[in-house]
């Protein structure tokens, strides 16, 4: 990991003005449980109702997406929109520390948000039930935002549509074709996210059961992050001075 390129890597993420949106977004699933709380009735099940439509339902379907694809686009894509891309080409720093330095960097911004908003929504949430839970939703949130900003940080070195990209495959491969195809959960990241956190608990399986076990999931995972990866540096590598996005 390069440390001049981390330090500008962070400040070019943290220094956006959609950070304010993200925020925003990380906010909802606290808004969410709180409500419940307030409002459910005796016979709610605050167990059931944190993990199928708190913490998988909101967090792992959509505020875990949209925030990592968020910082990862803009982990090289500011440096491609304002040309800058050119100067930290032609330093002699390899082109995959490059792509790994980036990659923690909107990584770990992508979790000082998630966590906190998954902990602390799951907390409100879940009252006196079983606590692993939320536990078992950090740990998944945490694997599936390090996959998510590995894709999405391929997209922005390979298109210079990666928001457009990125959303197309949330909502369009995750969201729709994942439920009408069972296949699909082989290469989804959702899947993988909810089958790692499933390894932490246990519900029943009429009630909330995860697509992917907990050792297909974590295997599944470390490869499409690997690849991802490999990716990203391929296609960085690949990169020529003066060329578009």
């Amino acid at each position: 990991m390069n440390a001049d390129i981390a330090r500008l890597a962070a400040r070019t993420l943290l220094g956006q003005r959609r950070t304010l949106l993200v925020v925003l977004l990380a906010l909802v699933p606290v808004l969410v449980a709180t409500v419940f709380r307030l409002a459910a009735g005796a016979d709610a099940d605050p167990g059931l109702f944190t993990a199928r439509d708190l913490l998988a339902g909101l967090v792992v379907t959509t505020v875990l997406p949209l925030v990592t694809l968020i910082f990862a686009t803009g982990a090289f894509g500011q440096d491609i929109e304002d040309g800058t891309i050119v100067y930290l080409l032609a330093t002699p720093v390899p082109r995959r520390e490059m792509v790994l330095t980036r990659v923690l960097v909107a990584w770990a911004a992508a979790l000082v948000v998630l966590l906190p908003s998954t902990l602390l929504a799951g907390a409100i949430a879940i009252e006196s039930a079983d606590p692993a839970i939320v536990l078992g939703f950090l740990v998944g949130v945490a694997a599936g935002a390090f996959i998510y900003t590995a894709a999405f940080t391929w997209l922005s070195i390979a298109t210079g549509r990666a928001l457009v990209a990125g959303l197309l495959y949330v909502f369009l491969w995750e969201g729709t074709l994942s439920g009408l195809f069972s296949g699909i959960r082989f290469l989804s990241i959702r899947q993988y996210t909810n089958g790692i956190a499933g390894a932490f608990f246990d519900l029943p399986g009429d009630a909330w059961s995860p697509r992917l076990g907990p050792g297909t999931a974590f295997l599944l995972a470390a490869l499409a992050a690997a690849f991802l990866l490999s990716l990203a540096v391929r296609r960085l590598e690949r990169w020529q001075l003066g060329e578009s996005a």
